[in-house]
């Protein structure tokens, strides 16, 4: 358990040390690049202004945005009274405040909580998931997702998302606006071999730095679901219920309603998943998951 508390603190330096880092390289990077080009650092000052902004509306609207994309409608209590009950009895079992609990129309079976912190936490399942699984199933589901509330995984999926999503932006702008040719100085002081070399490092360094972002955060995802595995069969003390379930979730359909922005935050990737795709799988393999709850 105290190697479980240990993650917890390490999550929360983390999604700090992400913001600083991401910040950081991007200024970085367009800061080199406007140096080389413009012969000014206007572009770097554009840069913070646009991602403070997003990087706040995330963090604060993140969750709204995450339910809303994937058509979540919040569940009422007398709609799904045996689903809330169970959700609350595992929310005090932790020492949780119970989440807002949503549900999406959709046969296929999945699951994901998002939100800042645990005073803000969601729980959205799909109709398909509390039809097809019984309730020690459905126990060891939303005790996975609860322990990503408690282990601060969910604020630390919304900040990389908003970052990748970020750098992806911020690097396909600057791309086009070097081959419209729209950043172009007349200063000869920059159009020398030195001047050349950093607006191309800058450039480079722009268009890689979402790919690296992006294998990073599917790194982390990965092992975070693990964690969060360890952790429902610490809390339901019956880790069957929940490697039954994803044996379940593998086996049923695509959810056409996800997107890829935010498919990392499901308790198993809502897409199927061609072999050779694994590199950018946001899930570890399920097979592997049940293996260990098994184990």
């Amino acid at each position: 358990m105290a190697n479980l508390y240990k993650q917890i603190e390490s999550n929360k330096r983390k999604s700090l040390l992400l913001v600083v880092l991401v910040l950081g390289l991007v200024i970085g990077a367009v800061g080199l690049y406007s140096y080389a080009v413009r012969g000014d650092y206007v572009l770097p000052i554009i840069a913070a202004v646009l991602a403070i902004p997003s990087s706040l509306i995330g963090y604060y609207s993140g969750d709204k945005i995450a339910l809303a994309t994937n058509r979540a409608r919040e569940l009422p209590v007398e709609a799904a009274g045996e689903l809330h009950n169970i959700l609350e009895n595992l929310a005090m079992t932790v020492g949780l405040p119970k989440p807002k609990l949503y549900m999406i129309d959709s046969t296929a079976l999945n699951a994901f909580a998002t939100g800042r912190d645990p005073e803000h936490a969601s729980v959205a399942v799909t109709s398909g998931l509390v039809e097809r699984l019984d309730r020690s199933e459905l126990e060891g589901v939303l005790a996975h997702e609860l322990s990503h509330v408690k282990n601060y995984d969910i604020r630390f999926a919304t900040l990389v998302a908003i970052f990748v999503g970020f750098l992806v932006i911020l690097s396909d702008l600057f791309l086009r606006a070097t081959l419209w040719g729209g950043f172009r100085s007349n200063d000869n002081r920059n159009s020398g071999r030195l001047g050349i070399v950093l607006a191309i490092v800058g450039l480079i360094f722009l268009i890689i730095s979402p790919l690296i972002a992006k294998l990073i955060q599917l790194a982390v995802s990965r092992q975070r679901e693990f964690l969060a595995d360890a952790s429902a069969a610490l809390i339901t003390r019956y880790p069957e219920g929940l490697a039954k379930a994803l044996e379940k979730i593998s086996a049923g359909p695509e959810m056409p309603t996800a997107g890829k922005a935010t498919a990392h935050l499901y308790i198993a990737s809502p897409f199927k998943k061609k072999a050779w795709a694994s590199l950018f799988a946001t899930h570890p393999p399920v097979a592997e998951r049940i293996k260990r709850l098994r184990g």
